[in-house]
């Protein structure tokens, strides 16, 4: 689609009126019509508050006229996994795996790839593959070839050791030791729990990126352990597969 069509079909599925779609992103009625006319294009910072009010990309609202991948694992970039910066603007160049609330979430391409390497396996790839495909692709990627100059020190790797120290201090039973955290997207990972009263509750923001892990019941077969933590909590849970019957084992502020 034109983004005269693309503006068009946002507001309308917002229910905005011209006029009230203009007072939103500060420009004129007129302005808003000459958009859906086709007559002219918003400009950066009106494409800026319009990404930010229907919650789309400004390549979106450009008619995506380029194919977004993230600049860290090459991930073709939707609207919905584009990551966010800590203000909640979108950011264009990296999916919310990769990037969180304006911090990078990645500092060793080899973790990486191994993440990347169990979806891939998924999609018909043999692990030596997909692990050749990655080693040749990542570097290629803006994030690598520019990583001494974004990488924050290894700050974000200290704090990921720092949450794994406490996790495994809390001793949960049957629970193995954590060696590693992931970023995972809360709309994957938001089960909803039964509480004693019987309401059910979710904990997490969809939305949002967490730090977490699946981790195997250290007594045989059974159910599995899900860790899921950030700068102000730590939750853990078991399942069953595939995320049924979930309950909570603990979910301690930090």
């Amino acid at each position: 689609m034109d983004t005269k069509d693309v503006i068009l079909e946002l507001r309308t599925r917002r229910g905005l009126s011209q006029d009230e779609l203009a007072e939103k992103v500060f420009v004129t009625r007129q302005a808003v019509s000459r958009w859906e006319n086709g007559e002219t294009v918003p400009n950066t910072e009106t494409l800026k508050l319009l990404s930010k009010l229907f919650d789309v990309s400004i390549n979106t609202l450009l008619g995506s006229p380029r194919q977004l991948i993230c600049q860290c694992c090459g991930m073709p970039l939707e609207d919905e996994i584009i990551s966010r910066e800590a203000d909640g603007e979108l950011n264009e160049d990296y999916c919310k795996w990769c990037y969180a609330d304006g911090t990078y979430t990645y500092s060793d391409m080899d973790d990486l790839i191994s993440v990347c390497v169990k979806h891939m396996e998924g999609e018909g790839f043999s692990e030596s593959e997909a692990r050749s495909y990655l080693k040749n692709a990542l570097p290629k990627l803006d994030y690598w070839k520019r990583y001494a100059e974004l990488s924050d020190g290894g700050q974000f790797e200290a704090f990921k050791k720092q949450l794994i120290e406490e996790i495994n201090a809390l001793h949960i039973e049957g629970m193995p030791k954590l060696e590693g955290l992931s970023a995972l997207v809360g709309a994957y990972v938001n089960l909803e729990y039964r509480l004693p009263n019987g309401t059910k509750v979710k904990f997490l923001d969809d939305g949002a990126t967490y730090l977490g892990n699946q981790l195997e019941p250290e007594f045989g077969e059974g159910r599995c352990f899900g860790v899921l933590a950030n700068m102000d909590f730590i939750l853990i849970c078991t399942y069953s597969e595939g995320g049924a019957d979930p309950e909570l084992v603990l979910y301690k502020k930090r």
